[in-house]
């Protein structure tokens, strides 16, 4: 079944559960899909839209260090469950070790060994992981500590 035939009938049976929660955040989901295709003109392949889960996680976790650091549990524990609802919808995440192989194997076929190459090697690691939900400030992180030790 695709993502948006997946997303409509969960959001039938979110609001025949009268799950407000599930059905707001595949709205958002649903919306935040229909403006990307509509910027972009054309509808969206399942990793473009993959790619606008993974920018929605990336915004829901940043909100929740604002609201850990103001004291708002309340709000941050929201938007831990929203998470875990869009987290459902996307592909499964690399792990660690095929972040950490892909890496490696990027710098040596591009033969990376200075911060300079860092932005072609990012690009590398990238594509490899593609089809692969994958936190991009995780793979800066071990790229630029793999660098440093080369």
């Amino acid at each position: 079944m695709s993502l948006p035939d997946r997303l409509s009938n969960d959001l039938k049976e979110a609001m025949k559960a009268k799950d407000q929660l599930r059905m707001d955040v595949i709205r958002m989901i649903k919306a935040a899909i229909l403006n990307k295709e509509i910027e972009l003109k054309k509808n969206l392949d399942d990793a473009e839209m993959s790619k606008v889960m993974t920018n929605m996680l990336k915004q829901r976790r940043e909100s929740i260090e604002q609201y850990q650091k103001a004291k708002r549990d309340d709000l941050a524990a929201k938007e831990i469950k929203e998470i875990a609802i869009i987290e459902g919808y996307l592909p499964k995440a690399a792990s660690p070790e095929a972040i950490a192989e892909a890496v490696d194997a990027a710098i040596k076929e591009i033969g990376a060994s200075t911060m300079k190459d860092m932005g072609n090697l990012m690009k590398a690691v990238m594509a490899k992981l593609a089809g692969q939900t994958v936190d991009g400030k995780h793979v800066s992180d071990l790229v630029k500590s793999r660098l440093s030790k080369v």
